[in-house]
């Protein structure tokens, strides 16, 4: 059992305590807020589901130094990412950190060197990737011949933008505070293109920049050899879509490229005819992730904690470039 610590109260904090304890490889044993009540509040949630008391800390450092816990997950604003993970790898935690892992190549650099000075482990978390029909989409691509190119889409539009509407300028659509939508939302297509194809030799972005200064959505191109990936994200309009994949043979169709729910395989040569080749889709959306990571803890599993790196490395040299072309700069780049 992985006794961990949690940065961050909200929603996805909370689906992630629930699928982690769900596997019986986790155990929630302290959680950090800067209110004291809202550390309270989260506790008593899953007091019932453990069988030590979970613990309220105020203080980072506490933290890093509580010898109770082995792991930290952290959910906290995309600009806090950097400093809180610095600060728990220092403490010898092995840190599972939300997507977007940090603002800058810069910053995640520096922190895998670090969790490697201290040997313990630095892991990005893409829910999506280790879902199980994700995996049976990236394993059916050979169905599909040579490949001639792919879709894949995520826009759904935020409540935030009604803010944004108000004239506020919330977190996610703050450069401030290293938001936007394809940092936020544009990161789960992304990855997934590398998931299945590896790293795009070019990449491009043409967004639509909202009245904060940040992306509301936009499209992104990512170029292979033989074939290109369009990308759509935004958090200001909704599109139902699905994400394919096309080839020489037929098209893998998914509904959504998150919470996947069916894969089917298009027959080229039978004007289409569907073939249904998903499985069933987890009940936790995060509990796929949970199981894989405590694995990797557990067995010290460094081969495959490299290959989600060199996945994370590639993802942001995709959003960093995208966003410097377009103008997209965070405070932290200014300051640099």
């Amino acid at each position: 059992m992985l006794n961990f610590g949690i940065i961050g109260t909200g929603w996805i904090t909370a689906s992630f305590v629930t699928s982690a304890h769900s596997t019986k490889k986790w155990q929630l044993r302290a959680v950090y807020s800067r209110n004291s009540s809202s550390a309270s509040d989260f506790s008593s949630k899953f007091s019932s589901e453990v069988t030590e008391p979970i613990q309220s800390h105020t203080d980072l450092s506490a933290l890093a130094s509580n010898p109770d816990v082995q792991a930290v997950y952290i959910a906290s604003p995309n600009s806090l990412h950097y400093a809180h993970a610095k600060q728990m790898l220092e403490g010898g935690k092995h840190v599972i950190l939300e997507k977007p892992a940090t603002s800058t190549s810069a910053e995640l650099d520096s922190l895998f060197a670090l969790a490697k000075s201290k040997n313990v482990f630095l892991i990005e978390a893409f829910r999506h990737l280790h879902e199980v029909n994700f995996k049976i989409l990236k394993k059916e691509l050979s169905r599909l011949g040579p490949i001639f190119g792919a879709s894949l889409n995520y826009a759904a539009y935020s409540s935030r933008y009604d803010n944004v509407l108000k004239g506020e300028v919330p977190n996610i659509f703050n450069l401030d505070f290293s938001g936007g939508s394809l940092v936020d939302l544009g990161v789960y297509p992304v990855s997934a293109a590398i998931a299945l194809f590896g790293a795009p030799k070019s990449s491009s972005y043409y967004p639509v920049k909202i009245s904060t200064g940040a992306d509301g959505g936009g499209t992104i191109l990512l170029q292979y050899d033989g074939f290109t990936v369009s990308i759509l994200a935004s958090k200001i309009y909704t599109s139902t879509a699905p994400s394919e994949v096309f080839g020489e043979k037929g098209t893998l169709s998914v509904p959504t490229i998150t919470d996947i729910e069916s894969v089917k395989f298009l027959d080229a040569k039978l004007k289409g005819k569907a073939t249904e080749l998903g499985g069933k889709k987890c009940d936790l959306n995060l509990k796929e992730e949970a199981e894989l990571f405590a694995e990797i803890i557990k067995e010290a599993d460094w081969d495959a904690a490299k290959e989600l790196e060199a996945l994370s490395r590639a993802v942001i040299e995709v959003t960093e470039s995208c966003r410097k072309a377009n103008g997209l700069t965070f405070k932290v780049e200014k300051s640099q």
